[in-house]
C-alpha cells in the first residue's frame, strides 16, 4: 500500500506539471488542440512500457470491454475539462476545485467499491471541502465555465480512480493507459478540425514536455490503483497545493491571497490527514457472481 501512494504521489506531480505546460499553450492554442498534442506524445512512454510477454493483440482485446470503454470516457471528458479550467483560471482556484476529487472517491468506494470509510476521513474530508470554499469564496467571486470544468473534471478523476480500481486486477497497465490515451487522441482531433493552426516551433518543447509527463503520470496511477485501495490513493493529489503554488508564482505571476493561502494549508492538511486511519473492506474477487452483481446495479443506477 505505501508503494502505491507512493506512486499517486508521483503521478500528481507529473499531472502539475503537465497541467503547466497546457496553461503556457493557452494564450494561442485552442483546448483540443492542447489535449491532442498532449495525448498524443503520451504515446511514447505508454508504448516504452509494453512488457516482452504481451503482444500487441493481447492489449488491444480488454478482458472487460465495457468497463475499460467506461474509463476511455471519464479519462476523455476529464482530460478536456482540466485543459479548459487551467486555461481559464488561476492555477491555484482551478486545483482547489479539482481537489473535491477525493469527496467523490470516498462516496463512490463506499457506494460502488463498498470500501470502509471512517469517520475520520469523512471529518478529514469534509475539513478540505472547506479550505476549498476558502479559495474560491463563491458568492464573493464570479463562478465562470472554468469553474463548472473544474468541478466535472474532478468527478470524472474520482470516477477514473474507481474504475481503475476495478480493472487494474484483470487488465493490462498498458491497455488502460493505451485506451484512454487514444480515445482522447481520436476526441480531441475530431474537435480541433475546424479551427487547426499548426503549433509554432517555440510551443514543440513545451508540447513535449507536457506529453511526456502526462504519460508518465497516467502510468504511475494505474499501478498505483492496483496496490492501494481508491480512497487511499486519491487524497495524494492534495499535494497538488504546492506544486500549484510553487508553478503559478514562477510561470504566471499568480499570488494567492492569504485567505487564499490559508485555505490551500486547509486543504491540504485534511487531505494528508486521510492519508491515515480506517481499513477498507476487502473487494470482491474481480469476475465473481458478487463482483457482477454490484457493477450491474450499478449501471443500472447510471442508465435510470
Amino acid at each position: 500500500m505505501q508503494t502505491g501512494i507512493l506512486l499517486a504521489f508521483l503521478a500528481y506531480l507529473a499531472y502539475s506539471c503537465s497541467d503547466a505546460a497546457g496553461k503556457l499553450l493557452g494564450s494561442h492554442m485552442s483546448v483540443f488542440e492542447i489535449g491532442f498534442f498532449v495525448s498524443l506524445i503520451a504515446l511514447i512512454p505508454a508504448v516504452l512500457s509494453k512488457r516482452g510477454d504481451e503482444t500487441w493483440r493481447q492489449i488491444a482485446r480488454p478482458r472487460r470491454p465495457g468497463l475499460v470503454a467506461l474509463r476511455v470516457m471519464t479519462g476523455t471528458s476529464g482530460g478536456i475539462t482540466a485543459v479548459y479550467a487551467f486555461t481559464h483560471l488561476p492555477m491555484a482556484e482551478a486545483y482547489a476545485l479539482i481537489f473535491l476529487l477525493p469527496v467523490f472517491v470516498a462516496v463512490l468506494s463506499a457506494t460502488v467499491l463498498r470500501e470502509v470509510v471512517t469517520a475520520s476521513r469523512w471529518l478529514a474530508l469534509l475539513g478540505g471541502l472547506a479550505g476549498v470554499l476558502l479559495v474560491v469564496r463563491p458568492g464573493f467571486n464570479a463562478l465562470t465555465l472554468g469553474h463548472l470544468s473544474a468541478l466535472v473534471c474532478a468527478f470524472c478523476g474520482a470516477s477514473s480512480a474507481i474504475l481503475l480500481r476495478q480493472l487494474g486486477p484483470t487488465e493490462r497497465r498498458l491497455t488502460l493507459v493505451g485506451a484512454v490515451l487514444t480515445g482522447a487522441v481520436v476526441v480531441n482531433g475530431l474537435l480541433m478540425v475546424p479551427n487547426f493552426v499548426m503549433p509554432s516551433l517555440a510551443d514543440w518543447p513545451i508540447l513535449l514536455f507536457g506529453g511526456l509527463c502526462a504519460g508518465i503520470g497516467n502510468i504511475a496511477m494505474v499501478v498505483a490503483a492496483r496496490l492501494a485501495p481508491a480512497s487511499r490513493i486519491a487524497p495524494a493529489q492534495y499535494s497538488q497545493i504546492v506544486w500549484a503554488a510553487v508553478l503559478g508564482a514562477v510561470l504566471f505571476g499568480e499570488f494567492p491571497d492569504p485567505l487564499a493561502v490559508a485555505g490551500m494549508a486547509l486543504v491540504g492538511f485534511c487531505g494528508m490527514a486521510t492519508l491515515t486511519g480506517g481499513t477498507p473492506a476487502p473487494a470482491a474477487v474481480p469476475g465473481s457472481a458478487p463482483a457482477r452483481r454490484h457493477w450491474t446495479s450499478a449501471f443500472r443506477g447510471a442508465k435510470a
